[in-house]
């Protein structure tokens, strides 16, 4: 009789993996370059030096180097938390009655509580070595900001964070975590900026989006001596950071003989679903496997599932370079019904093309059902997830109680990205009932549409 796995599914701090993986680097057909928005060619070093930190940006254009060390002073860093959980949910899987079985990988573990601190670090690491003194970002539901005042503290760096209004109204605990931190948060749309009061002076009431937030920290970036911005989604660098949680849950599973069938991670802005799925992807590419994989996104903001391919702005204010991405518009402004992160109106490019290409499904739910699984998933395996990360488990769930209709044996792995404990009021409004399933319309989002710029290559 063959051994129980057990519930974890450990690895040792010397098996934690000491190079990141750029997933590019085995696409044969790659991601569309980033665009200068004026001349609509390339972008070079030299345009975004004056925003990112120099190293990040390097790597945001390298599609070529497959393995990236990780510094020796990151590494320190992720030590501190790493490696991560990847936990066998036979609790799920019994209350299911299904015979899959459930793996999780489980990011949630350290104070910011969720996967983000894995590129903040790297970021502020890489700020401090520049020899910068100060950094700007934005935030949505407040773990990215709540992970990049963490790193920066540990580096020894100034922060000021943007969040959208109204989640730093959601969620006022996250934001005294923040200011704990050290780090100065200031709601958005604010006065603080230009790009913050155009977008009052049209809509004094605005709840802000990320695209709004991400305007004024880079707003306010470009004008502050020896400070940079510091994105938490979207672009390439951040994706290659998250890559050490695909490699670590693999590694794991590895040791275990254990091939999974269905890859599942959350989707917003994409690194969580890029980090996890990425040395999985790399095989399916190479033809050594036949693993699904799923992205799970609110039906409020379905970049996959209903967005356009086009180039794009990765803010509001269009102050970005253009993004060849799954877009709903730079304009899209998600309900503020909407509970959690997940809230952006693009996608990541690589994460895009993949989908666009067949390699990657999609699927958007309503919140409602994203926390009926959440509960769900809370009572039996003893883990408050995070709204975004619910998501990913209403797909899980979904896929066990397919392969229980079948009968089935599937491998199924999710990513549970964070914890949901400064997320209550919206559990509460799910207990009390008064949780609200917004899906837009079409007029809305072709409202959202019509801020894609018109350009040449959107036409193809």
């Amino acid at each position: 009789m063959a051994a129980k796995i057990p519930t974890r599914l450990h690895l040792s701090e010397d098996e934690v993996p000491r190079y990141w993986y750029n997933l590019r680097a085995d696409m044969a057909d790659k991601p569309q370059p980033l665009l200068h928005p004026e001349t609509l060619t390339p972008i070079t070093k030299a345009d975004l030096e004056p925003v990112f930190c120099k190293e990040p940006v390097k790597q945001e254009l390298d599609e070529t180097t497959r393995l990236i060390p990780i510094p020796e002073g990151v590494q320190e860093f992720y030590r501190a938390y790493r490696p991560a959980a990847l936990i066998r949910a036979y609790f799920l899987e019994k209350a299911l009655a299904t015979p899959a079985e459930i793996y999780y990988k489980f990011e949630g573990t350290n104070t910011s509580g969720s996967h983000k601190l894995n590129s903040a670090g790297p970021q502020s690491f890489y700020a401090k070595a520049e020899g910068l003194s100060s950094l700007v970002t934005e935030t949505g539901a407040g773990q990215w900001g709540t992970a990049m005042a963490m790193a920066a503290g540990f580096y020894g760096l100034n922060l000021t964070v943007f969040m959208v209004k109204v989640s730093s109204e959601q969620k006022p605990h996250r934001r005294a975590l923040i200011e704990t931190y050290g780090a100065r948060l200031i709601p958005s749309p604010s006065d603080t900026t230009e790009s913050g009061r155009a977008i009052l002076a049209k809509d004094p009431s605005s709840g802000g989006s990320l695209g709004c937030a991400i305007s004024e920290a880079i707003e306010k970036a470009v004008k502050t001596e020896k400070c940079r911005y510091v994105p938490g989604s979207v672009l390439n660098h951040v994706a290659l950071h998250q890559s050490i949680i695909g490699q670590e849950a693999k590694a794991a599973l590895d040791k275990y003989g254990i091939k999974p069938d269905v890859i599942i991670g959350c989707a917003g802005g994409g690194s969580n679903l890029a980090g996890l799925i990425a040395p999985f992807m790399g095989e399916r590419l190479a033809g050594t496997s036949k693993a699904r994989f799923i992205a799970a996104e609110p039906a409020s903001c379905p970049s996959f599932t209903r967005g356009r391919y086009a180039y794009d702005f990765g803010d509001t204010a269009k102050a970005t370079p253009l993004i060849r991405m799954l877009t709903l518009g730079s304009g899209f402004v998600p309900s503020s019904s909407h509970a959690g992160g997940l809230r952006y109106h693009g996608m990541n490019p690589i994460l895009s093309k993949l989908y666009k290409d067949g390699f990657l499904e999609a699927q958007a739910h309503v919140q409602s059902a994203v926390f009926e699984a959440a509960v769900q998933f809370m009572k039996v395996e003893g883990i408050l997830p995070a709204p975004e990360s619910a998501h990913a488990i209403k797909a899980a769930i979904d896929e066990a109680l397919e392969c229980k209709k079948t009968g089935e044996k599937k491998v199924i792995l999710f990513g549970l990205s964070g914890t949901g404990y400064f997320d209550l009021s919206a559990y509460m409004a799910y207990n009390n009932k008064t949780m609200v399933d917004y899906v837009p319309g079409d007029e809305e989002l072709e409202r959202g549409f019509a801020s894609i710029p018109d350009i040449p290559q959107n036409r193809v």
